[in-house]
């Protein structure tokens, strides 16, 4: 890790700048919002001229936003600054044009960095392929467990501009971060950081898996106190060594395994800090046992581990670690357990939308009948079902690129049995879930865990998992 001293001058003056917001939608129209408030002259461009975009432009033109509708290609003239949705590809027309004339391009997390106060709480920061959103809401829980003011902001619902100009106020922050949001947040410093898994995902976005994993990496640029990785993910640790941070900032690595010093790990079904300790290379310090994680699947704990070491790294006591922990409940469709029908469980992890997440998922279980499919989003299966063949009981396929992962059965695992369901209607998941009861045995697991993005044959993912949930409900009421 490097060195480099960041300092911060303060919130930006807006006054009378011409800035450019590109998007409207969730971070759009706050930040022109914001922006016009504090004397700037915005001009909000959007692709698309829909009835929701309308809607949108004629609250922001009543306040003297100027909003161009069907035309985000173009860079409006005089443009000093441009703020941007997250979702908006680099590659895009109006990007080029700003770079071209020197024009900086901020997202929605870096206006927010920039417009905080002398006295702004420090930010506790998580990024990863998965798991950010449970990482961020157990590192909240802790926090407050230990009597912190403090909120899971970011990528999760609540914005971060949101909670850097709200009245409440707050001792730091647990932010959650997306590879886009780090693209366009240049000047993000936080506390402590972590990074908690990589894996393929966004890459029509990124353009190559080394740019996804640079994008992600930004999140320890600066820190103060500690970038915190994953022991088993070498390219996590890499990024931290790549990192340009404040002198003084640890690496502190996680594991489910033994930790070594300035390591957080698991001895005996107890987690442990072997980091934040005097004289770690002799002594632990217990923080909670395995069965204080709900769900205490082994990527969940990875995820406590993880969540631990932010909040010690800002010096919660190992108490409030445990209490935070036990305090935590997930969000809907995250390894949720549904029901147990005649000795068979039923778990719902619809949010399982890539072949990283459901690996997990499967490798918390012994005996799955593996409900999978959905849209690919361009992700092969041959890795995931090679790993989870042992597991598997049987399999039942639905989605639109379910023939990928019958292909990949057919090459890892042909022992098992396959139910390919050629549906898409409202009955297709309950079919599915009386295919999986049909496979299953006493002791058995039917886990939802897709591997695939769900709008083939859903709205989201939480429609995804609520179809599934009320599909064993019924088949208990049957039973």
């Amino acid at each position: 890790m490097g060195s480099g001293q960041v300092t911060s001058s303060g919130p930006e003056d807006f006054q009378g700048k011409h800035i450019t917001v590109a998007g409207l939608g969730v971070s759009g129209v706050p930040a022109a919002k914001v922006l016009h408030a504090r004397g700037a002259i915005v001009t909000v461009v959007n692709d698309g001229d829909d009835a929701r975009a309308r809607e949108q432009a004629a609250e922001l033109e009543e306040l003297g936003v100027t909003v161009r509708l069907g035309d985000g290609a173009t860079l409006p003239e005089g443009t000093e600054l441009v703020v941007t949705a997250p979702g908006w590809q680099p590659d895009k027309p109006l990007f080029e044009a700003a770079r071209a004339a020197g024009v900086e391009i901020w997202g929605d997390v870096e206006l927010a960095w920039r417009l905080r106060g002398p006295d702004a709480p420090p930010w506790l920061a998580v990024t990863g392929t998965n798991g950010k959103t449970t990482t961020v809401q157990m590192l909240a829980s802790i926090l407050k467990a230990a009597g912190l003011r403090t909120a899971a902001v970011g990528n999760i619902g609540v914005s971060v501009l949101d909670a850097v100009l709200g009245e409440e106020q707050y001792d730091v922050l647990a932010v959650e971060l997306s590879s886009y949001q780090l693209h366009w947040a240049p000047s993000l410093r936080a506390h402590s950081a972590a990074v908690l898994n990589l894996a393929p995902d966004h890459l029509d976005w990124h353009g190559s898996m080394e740019a996804y994993a640079a994008d992600k990496g930004r999140i320890y640029e600066g820190n103060r106190v500690a970038c915190v990785y994953n022991v088993a993910d070498k390219a996590t640790e890499d990024l931290v060594r790549e990192a340009d941070v404040e002198e003084g900032c640890r690496a502190i690595g996680f594991t489910l395994g033994t930790p070594g010093p300035s390591q957080l790990g698991v001895v005996e079904g107890i987690l442990v800090d072997r980091a934040f300790v005097e004289n770690r290379h002799k002594n632990a310090q217990e923080l909670a046992e395995v069965s204080d994680v709900t769900p205490p699947a082994p990527h969940n704990i990875a995820n406590a581990l993880a969540a631990a070491a932010l909040a010690r790294a800002y010096g919660v006591p190992a108490k409030a670690v445990r209490d935070g922990l036990r305090a935590f409940t997930p969000d809907a469709h995250r390894i949720a357990h549904v029901a147990d029908v005649a000795g068979v469980s039923y778990i719902d992890d619809s949010k399982a939308t890539n072949t990283h997440a459901a690996e997990a998922s499967l490798a918390a279980y012994e005996s799955i009948v593996w409900i999978a499919g959905g849209l690919a989003k361009g992700a092969t299966f041959d890795e995931l079902v090679a790993k989870s063949a042992k597991r598997l009981r049987g399999v039942v396929l639905i989605g639109a690129d379910r023939a990928l992962i019958r292909e990949a059965l057919a090459r890892h695992a042909p022992q098992v049995p396959i139910v390919d369901l050629d549906r898409t209607d409202t009955g297709a998941m309950l079919a599915a879930v009386r295919e999986a009861q049909r496979l299953a045995t006493e002791g058995d697991t039917v886990l939802l865990a897709p591997a695939c993005a769900s709008m083939d044959m859903f709205a989201n993912y939480n429609k995804r998992g609520d179809a599934f949930a009320e599909a064993v409900r019924e088949l208990a009421a049957d039973a």
